[in-house]
């Protein structure tokens, strides 16, 4: 059974820094998985932001997030990181990491993924 668990959240002026971390558990070893993280603003639908395939392939990223947000994955150590550089007030929301057996990253639509974290805080503060 795929486990997620987030870490890394928390609070932060506006202008500053966060890295999420997301650690995988039971990922079968026989197969390829593509890793994402999503968030979700207080009253909006959960977005995805960044995903990338195993062994480091050329990740994807939504528009809201390219150039300030960069994925990294290290697959020797099951994890998942979100560098999160300039952050804005509207960026606070509930951070996911989501995971699909697979080839590839085909997309960064919610129903894509069916597994998830349970999420980890980011405030940002002006």
């Amino acid at each position: 059974h795929v486990r997620l668990v987030e870490s890394g959240g928390g609070s932060v002026q506006a202008g500053g820094s966060l890295r999420l971390s997301c650690q995988s558990f039971n990922l079968d070893k026989d197969y390829t998985y593509c890793l994402a993280w999503f968030r979700q603003r207080p009253g909006k639908d959960r977005e995805g932001l960044a995903a990338l395939i195993s062994g480091g392939a050329v990740p994807k990223y939504a528009d809201s997030v390219k150039g300030r947000f960069t994925v990294y994955r290290d697959d020797a150590n099951s994890t998942l990181s979100l560098q999160m550089h300039g952050l804005e007030p509207a960026d606070s929301a509930t951070y996911y990491c989501a995971a699909i057996r697979n080839y590839f990253c085909a997309d960064l639509r919610v129903t894509s993924f069916p597994y998830w974290g349970q999420g980890t805080q980011v405030t940002v503060s002006s």
